[in-house]
């Protein structure tokens, strides 16, 4: 199987080492995730599993939504994602997955969508520095000159300027797993995710280990 389930950011934390040195841990909730749809290559030219995770109230869940999820026991959830696998004829409607599915020292890769900081200017989106204070400056955070001379007359595209901050999908690759407690449905991981907490987010086995 092409390892990968959903999960949601519960926050960051320290571990210390044997050593006495402390590592930063993300911790993330990753279940349990809940086989909703085999896919086939006879049937649906791709072999895959649909993963559901996170509960959602009855009353929000739809006709359509209700009949697909009765082949699978008949809750309801409010993320649904698929993986691909290699032989879907391992796997069944209704099967549970959890943390085990990696091990401690295993590399993955953590997906999500970053936090979203609205409209903002050049100094908080791209790094710029102030200008200066003193003697009457009116130019403490504008951008500054933005277009050309004679030419080409226009603003160059790629430019940096004000606009939307955050919320986009990043991708973290190759974070350690350092601990896995099945029992509290939990991965513990080194080093920093995307997203804000309780944000959802996604886990790939690492294609590229270090």
């Amino acid at each position: 199987m092409s390892k990968g389930m959903l999960g949601k950011k519960l926050g960051m934390t320290g571990l210390f080492t044997s050593e006495g040195a402390m590592i930063p841990i993300t911790v993330i909730q990753t279940g349990p995730c809940v086989i909703t749809q085999i896919k086939t290559m006879a049937i649906d030219g791709y072999n895959a599993v649909q993963i559901g995770f996170g509960p959602k109230k009855e009353t929000k869940v739809n006709r359509p939504q209700k009949g697909h999820f009765q082949k699978s026991g008949g809750k309801g959830f409010a993320h649904l994602k698929e993986f691909p696998v290699d032989d879907p004829s391992g796997y069944q409607l209704g099967q549970e997955i959890g943390p085990d599915l990696f091990q401690v020292g295993e590399r993955v890769n953590v997906a999500g969508t970053t936090k979203g900081r609205g409209f903002a200017g050049t100094i908080k989106r791209h790094g710029f520095h102030r200008g200066p204070k003193t003697h009457g400056s009116h130019n403490e955070r504008p951008p500054g000159s933005v277009g050309s001379s004679a030419w080409p007359s226009r603003v160059i595209k790629g430019k940096k300027l004000p606009g939307r901050f955050g919320n986009e999908r990043r991708t973290i690759q190759n974070l350690e797993i350092v601990d896995v407690r099945v029992n509290d449905h939990l991965l513990f991981l080194k080093g920093a995710v995307p997203g804000p907490m309780s944000g959802l987010v996604e886990i790939y086995k690492a294609r590229r280990p270090r």
